[in-house]
């Protein structure tokens, strides 16, 4: 791309608070700090970019990121139906995972989580793994306009691979992923270099995911 990408986590949800995996169906609402988080995503991009800017604004179809974007649009001046909603921007698919409290997991399978890198160690079972998607974040960015400016609130694993694929980072089964950021964090992204425009408040690690 040659437009720079705004690229958002999604704010904290009763999934995140409660430790329960959520994946990429579940539709799960923001808690009050995640509501809180938005407004603070929302006042830092209006703050970047003025009233109602001229860019494209994307995000995954999941509940909690539109929760999320329709905060940050109603802060910029522009219409939530404006957003457009991509399946390829959703969470990790982590299968007969969702739903359930880590702890259940943990106790029934072992450790799941590499706590250094705040990402899954093992594939969720029938799920989806990394080069998965890497895949499928390849092509939507395949299929954007370079030269528009677009802002996308995704999710944590999510974005930490799209962000992988823009800037590099550490390898992961064979796929670059970038770095921990907390929930509500928006980064700039231009020609293979990234800066935080805002750091969220939330936590940051798979269990944000």
């Amino acid at each position: 791309m040659t437009a720079p990408l705004y690229l958002a986590r999604h704010a904290e949800t009763v999934y995140n608070a409660g430790a329960r995996m959520q994946g990429h169906m579940a539709h799960t609402p923001l808690t009050h700090a995640g509501i809180a988080q938005a407004h603070a995503m929302g006042d830092a991009l209006r703050a970047h970019f003025g009233d109602k800017p001229d860019i494209d604004l994307w995000a995954s179809p999941s509940g909690r990121t539109l929760q999320t974007m329709a905060v940050v649009a109603e802060h910029l001046g522009r219409d939530f139906f404006d957003v457009r909603k991509d399946d390829r921007l959703l969470e990790i698919d982590v299968g007969d995972w969702e739903g359930r409290l880590y702890g259940d997991i943990i106790a029934e399978t072992g450790p799941i989580v590499d706590h250094d890198r705040g990402l899954f160690s093992v594939p969720p079972p029938n799920g989806e793994w990394f080069p998965a998607i890497a895949a499928r974040l390849t092509t939507w960015l395949a299929a954007l306009d370079p030269d528009r400016p677009a802002l996308v609130i995704s999710h944590g694993i999510t974005a930490r691979v799209l962000r992988g694929l823009l800037v590099g980072g550490d390898d992961w089964h064979g796929v670059k992923v970038a770095g921990n950021a907390p929930q509500g964090t928006v980064f700039r992204i231009q020609n293979g270099a990234e800066e935080a425009v805002h750091v969220g408040s939330g936590v940051a690690g798979v269990k944000a995911a």
